[in-house]
């Protein structure tokens, strides 16, 4: 697993680093240590089967000379920038009704996993993204429109793969986005997502 996750990130961060910007290079490109902590605490959340679809998916964009980073964000502009993303969505892969199906059925857990994981941990999760696609603006691109973006470009047996596994967390209790916000925490040297928000609260009241 852990040799995995290196490998995908690797050939993510390559990606990442090759997207172009209409306003040029964004200063998270530069940001190596920060993409590497969000992305590997992400991926130490899934299952085997997961990552090994998600890494063939990567090798065969490779293959096809695609970047899916570029991608996500091209899809991603469907609710951020309407009028250019029309412009330019002819020469994204199509999204198939099977494919649009099942990354609504995804978003839907994952939105109501995010919701509650806000509600327990609403200083810590403060610090992230805004939560709903509406809320795109200045402060950022939401979970929302950023999730949407990056699951298009997972290939529909990734998106199967990735279903079933977070129907088997919900069916375990468990919540993915948690699971997540707990890794990053200990990324950043907290001992749980718990001591993370109750620093942040003693920071509030201070």
């Amino acid at each position: 697993m852990k040799e995995l996750i290196e490998r995908i990130l690797e050939h993510e961060w390559e990606m990442f680093d090759k997207v172009n910007n209409e306003g040029g290079r964004a200063s998270c490109q530069n940001d190596r240590q920060t993409f590497m902590i969000m992305r590997k605490s992400q991926f130490e959340a899934w299952t085997k089967d997961v990552l090994e679809s998600y890494f063939k998916d990567i090798m065969d964009a490779e293959t096809f000379e695609r970047n899916l980073l570029t991608e996500k964000y091209a899809y991603m502009m469907e609710f951020t920038a309407p009028a250019q993303f029309a412009a330019m969505k002819d020469v994204l892969p199509e999204i198939t009704e099977e494919k649009q199906k099942l990354v609504d059925e995804i978003c839907e857990i994952e939105m109501e996993w995010t919701e509650d994981m806000c509600e327990k941990y609403p200083l810590t999760a403060k610090r992230g993204r805004p939560i709903h696609s509406y809320e795109d603006g200045p402060m950022g691109v939401s979970v929302e429109t950023y999730m949407i973006g990056e699951l298009k470009t997972y290939s529909e047996e990734t998106l199967e793969l990735f279903l079933n596994m977070i129907k088997k967390y919900k069916e375990e209790g468990k919540n993915l986005p948690i699971m997540i916000l707990e890794n990053t925490s200990l990324k950043y040297g907290y001992s749980s997502v718990d001591e993370a928000e109750e620093t942040f609260r003693k920071m509030a009241n201070k």
